[in-house]
C-alpha cells in the first residue's frame, strides 16, 4: 500500500509507504535513536515548537546543505525550540557528521531500527528503503503547523517557509 509517484528521484517516480502527514493534525508518534543510542520520542519534543528536518542520508551533498542551512538559521532561536534531523543513517555516522560540521543547533534521530518514523510520516521510499526529503514544524502540543514533502528528492526544501512557520510559534 503506497503512494506511487508521490516523489521523484532524478525525475524517476517513486512510491512512498504510509499516509501523508497533514497540516492541522497531531503529529504521529515515533521512537528514534539519538547519537548516544538513547530513545527520542515525540513526547520528548512537547512543550516547545519543533522543526523536524528529514533527509535521505547525511552522506549526500544536498542533505548536508539542508542540515547546515537549518543549523545556521536555528542557532538564533537557541533553547526556545527543539530541532531534529531525521534519517536512516546510523547514529554513529550522524554524530560524526555533526561533530565534523559543527552542527550544534540540531539534534539527530536515526530511524534505522524499524523505519517506524518513515512509515508513520509516509516518507519511506519503497524502492530505495530510505526516507524522502521533508520538513515539518510542530507546535508545542505536537500538532503539525507546517509540512513540506520535497517532490524531487534531489532538491532542497523551502527553508524560508519552514523558518517563518517556526518563528511564528516562538
Amino acid at each position: 500500500m503506497g503512494r506511487h509517484g508521490a516523489v521523484t528521484f532524478k525525475g524517476n517516480p517513486l512510491t512512498l509507504v504510509g499516509e501523508e502527514v497533514k497540516v492541522g493534525a497531531a503529529a504521529p508518534d515515533f521512537t528514534l535513536t539519538g547519537d548516544a543510542m538513547q530513545d527520542i520520542r515525540k513526547a520528548d519534543l512537547l512543550g516547545k515548537p519543533t522543526i523536524i528536518s528529514v533527509v535521505p542520508s547525511l552522506d549526500t551533498p544536498v542533505c548536508q546543505v539542508q542540515t547546515k542551512k537549518f543549523n545556521e538559521s536555528l542557532a538564533k532561536l537557541g533553547e526556545k525550540i527543539h530541532a531534529l534531523t531525521v534519517s536512516l543513517d546510523l547514529p554513529f555516522a550522524m554524530k560524526r557528521f555533526c561533530g565534523a560540521e559543527s552542527i550544534t543547533a540540531m539534534k539527530v534521530g536515526s530511524d534505522y531500527k524499524d523505519r517506524e518514523f518513515g512509515k508513520a510520516y509516509g516518507l519511506l521510499i519503497d524502492e530505495l528503503k530510505i526516507l524522502a526529503r521533508a520538513v515539518y514544524v510542530l507546535d508545542a502540543k505536537g500538532h503539525v503547523v507546517y509540512g513540506e514533502l520535497v517532490k524531487e528528492v534531489a532538491s532542497e526544501p523551502n527553508y524560508d517557509a519552514a523558518m517563518a512557520a517556526l518563528e511564528k510559534l516562538v
